[in-house]
């Protein structure tokens, strides 16, 4: 009986521990997210304001020697111009509160050389704290940009201007509420006023700006904001400013031995696996500079331009950062304005309706034999559900049936990024006169992998899971189609 006893228990408690481990969810692979960086990944749009003396020199970059009295927008309307990002799906603005030629958007108690000096509002104005406010008005995230390159200030590429630097951060990541990111530039010294010596600088920028001292900075003042920079640290550039993520895109990079302004190896796909998760930030202008200049009001993106970035930067599991210049009056000009609700529109056309609702779908295999890891849950529409298999089966298979045809030109995927990225490569099927035909293939998907087509009219399609290293653990799948008369841009 004891003998009984014991082996009963012995079986139970193995038992348990089998459908214990059995239940578990994968251990996380490789590189894995932060949650500053999921938040930043859950954003997936947002936008550039390029807005200083350079709107009324008409430069791109000002050399540092300008009269802030030149700063004068005629009916600056912070909400006008929050409002058009808004319209337009952004979900946040980065302000250029400094940018290379130094003048400050924000009265900063450590230069003359800003809004204070200039005839906008008598010299009252702030352009950071009314942009700030337009944007918690209207529920949207605000950054900062904040240039380590300063062409007007006279200690630039000594230590002095270092403390003025972090000086000028401090004030604006105390001075204006919640910050959801600082965007580090990488230009990095040349020929500038400086204070009158109208001579050419360089520094050492492996070693000048300090990074580690700087970052810790924000850590400290702003712990939930994702730092920009080439190489992160929380997110890098893609490497152009085309606003064109690589295929593949991966959210992974090697970073040892990376800084700000270095080596732009790597950047545009990623690098597999890589040593720490710094996904990719895809910056462009709705026009062709970053500033607003009058002579481009007719050069304006057009939507389907805009639409095809879209694909090629968020649908590639990147976010995108789209400029909006403010023009001389200070608001987004009404050519900017039309392209960007036409975009809207074909984005909200396409994505109202997931053509997946209603579909069966069956899997090779799904983990614990389904219960919290269901292949159901890839079409349940949360971001928190997963669908994955047991550590051994890295290669398979789903299949959506439906009860009537469905017609669709775009396959949306997801990957559960706390579980890292787990999926090398895949390929999607239509069934098609009695058998299954590919019709598209990729590599990374991440946060999220748009595959656009031409129109597929199909009963069953089946997504095969055809490279990982691990069990995958896929969050979304979706079908949607994009309105009739839509082209791809150039």
């Amino acid at each position: 009986m004891i003998l009984r006893l014991f082996l009963l228990c012995t079986f139970g408690l193995a038992l348990n521990s089998a459908v214990s481990a059995s239940s578990a969810p994968p251990v996380p692979y490789g590189p894995i997210p932060t949650q500053r960086q999921l938040a930043w990944h859950e954003m997936e749009f947002y936008g550039f304001l390029h807005f200083t003396v350079n709107t009324f020199t008409d430069k791109e970059w000002g050399y540092g020697d300008e009269n802030p009295e030149v700063f004068n927008p005629t009916d600056f309307d912070a909400d006008q111009i929050v409002t058009a990002a808004r319209m337009a799906g952004m979900k946040g603005l980065i302000l250029t509160a400094k940018h290379h030629d130094g003048f400050c958007l924000w009265p900063s108690k450590f230069t003359e050389h800003s809004v204070a000096g200039s005839k906008w509002k008598g010299g009252k104005g702030d352009v950071v704290k009314e942009i700030s406010e337009a944007c918690r008005r209207q529920k949207m995230r605000f950054g900062i940009y904040l240039s380590p390159w300063d062409r007007n200030n006279k200690d630039y590429a000594s230590a002095a201007y270092i403390t003025y630097y972090r000086n000028q951060l401090r004030e604006l990541l105390t001075s204006y509420g919640d910050v959801f990111t600082v965007w580090f530039d990488g230009a990095n010294g040349g020929d500038g006023f400086y204070g009158g010596a109208r001579e050419t600088r360089k520094i050492d920028n492996r070693t000048y700006y300090d990074w580690p001292v700087t970052q810790q900075l924000v850590r400290d003042l702003m712990p939930g904001a994702s730092m920009f920079s080439d190489a992160g640290p929380d997110f890098r550039w893609v490497g152009n400013e085309r606003g064109v993520a690589g295929d593949p895109c991966w959210a992974t990079l090697n970073n040892e031995g990376r800084r700000p302004g270095g080596t732009s190896d790597g950047l545009n796909s990623g690098e597999r696996p890589g040593t720490h998760w710094i996904p990719a930030e895809c910056d462009v202008s709705i026009r062709p500079g970053w500033f607003y200049h009058s002579q481009e009001d007719s050069k304006v993106k057009t939507p389907a331009e805009l639409v095809d970035l879209y694909y090629k930067s968020v649908g590639r599991g990147a976010c995108l950062n789209l400029n909006l210049p403010p023009d001389r009056r200070g608001r987004i000009h009404d050519n900017d304005i039309a392209s960007l609700r036409e975009f809207r529109r074909i984005l909200d056309a396409t994505f109202a309706k997931n053509l997946v609702r209603g579909a069966r779908v069956t899997a090779s295999n799904e983990r614990n034999g389904g219960s919290s890891f269901a292949a159901k849950n890839l079409l349940d529409g949360k971001k928190g559900t997963y669908w994955s298999t047991e550590d051994s089966i890295t290669t398979p298979e789903v299949v959506l049936s439906f009860k009537q045809p469905v017609r669709f030109n775009v396959v949306d995927l997801r990957e559960y990024l706390p579980l890292g990225q787990r999926i090398e490569a895949f390929a999607l099927d239509q069934w098609k006169d009695g058998q299954w035909a590919e019709f598209a293939r990729g590599t990374s998907i991440g946060n999220r992998r748009l595959i656009r087509s031409g129109f597929i009219t199909t009963e069953k399609l089946r997504l095969r899971i055809v490279g990982a290293p691990v069990a995958p653990a896929l969050a979304e799948l979706g079908l949607y189609a994009e309105p009739e008369g839509v082209k791809a841009g150039s």
